[in-house]
């Protein structure tokens, strides 16, 4: 795999405590649970809680094969390169670009809500008005661009400020949920276990959109290149933060299911947040808990911004893209073509997202299209990883099922819940998702007959420890093209 000899992201610009702060934004806790509680209720009903613990198990398998392939191969397009380099190239691109098609997506199905929740502080009216809420949508993205244009330092200290905001004020409901009395229903233990689920298909469908639930804390991965001690921080700030949404996650549909009506919750939409506040907190739950969703949202914009301008960075840098999209700002070290070329694409999607209808019908589609694209590119990931160590897992038990059975478990579930959730999704949906794949088969084509390197990678093999060349001003991409492997310790 070829990379480019140019300027290239800035190395070393975050440590530890920045790139846990990113994987949490990057699963947008309360942007989640407003925008898919009422999703998932709909497809399982009280089951929520249950879909995303069966869920966070597989994908905790998703997280540790992250893990696993950052520690051999350091790259901003993540599963794109890992993917590339050990099934095959065509798999790596389209791994790639599904990231890349999910991520313009929630563009739209991310901005909508932001602007709507940013009118629902004044007047709760406006927030239903879809022309209104994109062009206020439009506004926080624009803004969030400009954010990520300017450094990944940058990025990460508006993410502390709105993360850290977000983050104080679900806690703080989270025990205010724990100690209220005016209930509709006890809690259940049956809420967590799997026989609510309405067969197999239902189960299918409820882990889908708990897959959009969990989506965006791999942003670490794509963040690579600019970490310090990447190898080690990147995979461990996943899963930390995977962990702490999972709480997050379980506390909110508990609260949900225990303090709200079915019909509170499949009516509130995206608004189920603030319902629930109102009801903890008469007068003031309702408004703070929506500042913490428009908080969320925008930072959930910001880190989403991150991965497919990464990723997009790393596709042109090997030519598998225009290779305009890897060129990197002079001063911020950051992929600017990349950004204005997904500022330009995004803002022709709110343009067109005013004819699709109103902000709640857009987001179901749009979460269950994501969905799919979601479960390609980790199911992928996951099966990578197995492969890259396939030599090194019988060498203690720690490997085999760290390392083998729980990635490899991973994958397939994720590729399980693809196959199954086709049949039971809306037409739209699939047509988005799958469409929105099927797309990526002609750049696929188009650069492979160009002779792009990228087709003929130097195979991921973590049985060979090589040690990476320190070439004085080489990128941390290009140390990472000459590296073949790492001893499997964990």
């Amino acid at each position: 795999m070829s990379y480019s000899s140019g300027r290239g992201l800035r190395a070393d610009a975050l440590g530890t405590s920045d790139t846990v702060v990113m994987a949490v934004a990057g699963s947008a806790p309360a942007y989640s649970i407003a925008a898919g509680t009422a999703v998932l209720a709909g497809a399982v009903g009280l089951a929520s809680p249950a879909a995303l613990l069966y869920c966070a198990i597989p994908m905790a398998g998703i997280a540790l094969a992250f893990s696993r392939l950052g520690r051999i191969d350091v790259n901003a397009g993540a599963s794109y390169s890992w993917v590339g380099r050990t099934l095959h190239p065509f798999l790596g691109f389209l791994s790639g670009w599904a990231l890349v098609v999910s991520a313009t997506i929630f563009m739209v199905a991310g901005s909508l809500p932001a602007g709507s929740m940013t009118l629902a502080l004044f007047d709760a009216d406006l927030a239903d008005d879809t022309a209104l809420s994109t062009v206020v949508g439009a506004a926080w993205f624009l803004v969030m661009l400009g954010v990520v244009l300017g450094g990944a330092r940058l990025t990460v200290r508006a993410q502390l400020l709105m993360t850290g905001v977000e983050s104080a004020i679900l806690v703080l409901f989270a025990l205010l949920a724990f100690l209220h009395q005016d209930t509709a229903r006890s809690f259940d233990p049956s809420w967590l276990a799997p026989g609510h689920f309405d067969g197999v298909s239902g189960f299918a469908s409820g882990a889908l959109v708990a897959a959009f639930f969990y989506w965006g804390w791999d942003v670490t991965g794509n963040l690579s290149e600019e970490t310090r001690d990447s190898r080690r921080t990147c995979g461990l700030a996943g899963l930390i933060g995977l962990g702490a949404v999972f709480v997050l996650f379980e506390v909110f549909t508990v609260a949900a299911n225990v303090i709200l009506t079915s019909d509170q919750v499949q009516h509130s939409g995206a608004g189920v947040l603030a319902v629930l506040g109102e009801e903890i907190w008469p007068g003031w739950g309702g408004r703070l808990l929506t500042v913490a969703v428009m908080l969320s949202t925008i930072a959930t914009l910001e880190t989403t911004l991150v991965q497919v301008t990464r990723s997009l960075f790393a596709m042109g840098r090997d030519r598998t893209m225009p290779a305009a999209l890897g060129r990197v700002h002079a001063r911020w070290n950051t992929p600017w073509v990349a950004c204005a070329v997904v500022g330009t694409v995004a803002l022709a999607l709110f343009v067109a997202s005013n004819a699709l209808g109103t902000v709640g019908d857009i987001l179901g589609d749009a979460i269950s299209a994501m969905g799919l694209q979601i479960a390609v590119y980790y199911g992928l990931a996951g099966l990578a990883a197995v492969v890259a160590y396939r030599r090194t897992l019988l060498s203690s038990p720690a490997a085999f099922l760290l390392g083998g059975v729980w990635p490899l478990s991973g994958s397939l579930f994720m590729f399980w819940v693809f196959a199954e959730s086709l049949g039971e999704l809306s037409p739209s949906a699939v047509a988005i998702g799958l469409g929105g794949l099927a797309a990526g088969v002609v750049p696929m084509l188009w650069f492979w007959r160009r002779g792009s390197e990228y087709y003929r990678p130097a195979r991921l093999d973590a049985s060979r420890t090589v040690e990476a060349r320190s070439v004085p001003g080489l990128s941390p991409a290009a140390r990472s093209a000459s590296y073949e492997g790492l001893p499997t310790d964990f």
